[in-house]
């Protein structure tokens, strides 16, 4: 039961965060740099930093906690800084290939690497069972197989039809940024495990344990794209956004949403791992629980968002195929353990 619980929780988390990008389609008259700073200021500061609290014990702070594990902290930031570069491409692909192909695609590659690589670079091979090894080889079919299906939804459509679905649509340029982003986007896995120590052990229960390593992740990560949209507001000199006060109200309550659905991903992740401690496992696996029910939800918005109208029984068919092996590969590695 407490496995069932655990999953559920990570479930939950993954429809926020694949429901995330619907409140910024709300933000009036900013530009892209614009508005992603702002929501990036409650996604990676404000709602992650609220969360690591809770792992702190009466009496001890959080900066002391981070001043004991110097080289941890350090190294997990690094990989957050990394892990921005993936944030900053992760958007470009869902730009080229809609909210659907573009997450799955991205986050499929995030889900294999972030898996494989982070007990690789912790020294601790052994956690790859043959279990686990089964579970991440099933997601990432179940992602190809969504990557047929966006290929066949490419080759259906007119040009017409591609622009009115997605309106930058580029298969060949997409799929290039998305494996990129996938790449980068897998550095928050391994952020994570070298942020392992960053607890106050007992003190902290088992469900908050990672959210003090997942504030740094996303503080690096911050650092990236603040440089990045800071850079483009001069560029395009659109720093004239943040002045148009009438708009505040709206925009901030649009990227505050925006911001604590995606954060909702991290911290249902650490509180459905809190429920898995008995299965190493799915511990091992669940960062690609997240990212293949990430998958699955983008792809059930991208067809309430009318990104599949057009497209064949066939193409249809394939689409939802692959969303039910991701669901699949959810529960192999528990089932084959």
């Amino acid at each position: 039961m407490e496995i069932i619980i655990g999953l559920l929780i990570i479930a939950v988390g993954a429809f926020c965060q694949s429901s995330s990008y619907v409140p910024i389609n709300k933000i009036k008259s900013w530009s892209w740099e614009s508005y992603w700073l702002i929501q990036g200021v409650f996604a990676w500061l404000v709602f992650p930093i609220l969360g690591a609290m809770l792992a702190v014990p009466e009496g001890r702070s959080l900066w002391e906690l981070y001043a004991a594990y110097p080289a941890e902290s350090a190294l997990t930031a690094l990989f957050g800084v990394l892990w921005g570069v993936g944030g900053l491409t992760f958007g470009l692909s869902m730009r080229y290939l809609g909210v659907a192909l573009g997450q799955s695609i991205a986050l499929g590659t995030c889900a294999g690497l972030g898996t494989i690589l982070t007990p690789l670079l912790l020294g601790r091979p052994g956690d790859l069972t043959t279990a686990v090894v089964a579970g991440v080889v099933v997601t990432l079919l179940g992602i190809a197989v969504i990557g047929v299906a966006g290929h066949m939804k490419s080759q259906s459509l007119s040009d017409e039809e591609k622009q009115a679905a997605v309106k930058d649509f580029n298969f060949t340029k997409g799929i290039a940024v998305a494996l990129l982003a996938g790449f980068m986007s897998a550095c928050f896995s391994i952020g994570l495990g070298f942020g392992e120590p960053l607890n106050f052990g007992d003190a902290t229960a088992d469900i908050y344990k990672t959210l003090p390593a997942t504030f740094m992740v996303t503080l690096g990560g911050f650092l990236t794209n603040a440089v990045y949209c800071i850079y483009q507001n001069v560029r395009n000199k659109s720093f004239v956004d943040y002045g148009k006060g009438e708009l505040w109200v709206n925009n901030l309550l649009f990227c505050a949403l925006a911001g604590v659905l995606w954060y909702s991903q991290f911290f249902g992740l650490s509180l459905g791992k809190g429920f898995l401690t008995s299965s190493l496992a799915l511990l091992t696996f669940s960062w690609c629980i997240l990212m293949a029910l990430n998958v699955v939800f983008s792809n059930v918005w991208g067809i309430i968002l009318k990104e599949w109208k057009g497209c064949s029984k066939k193409t249809i068919a394939v689409l939802v195929a692959g969303i039910l092996i991701l669901i699949l590969s959810s529960f192999l590695p528990e089932i084959l353990k």
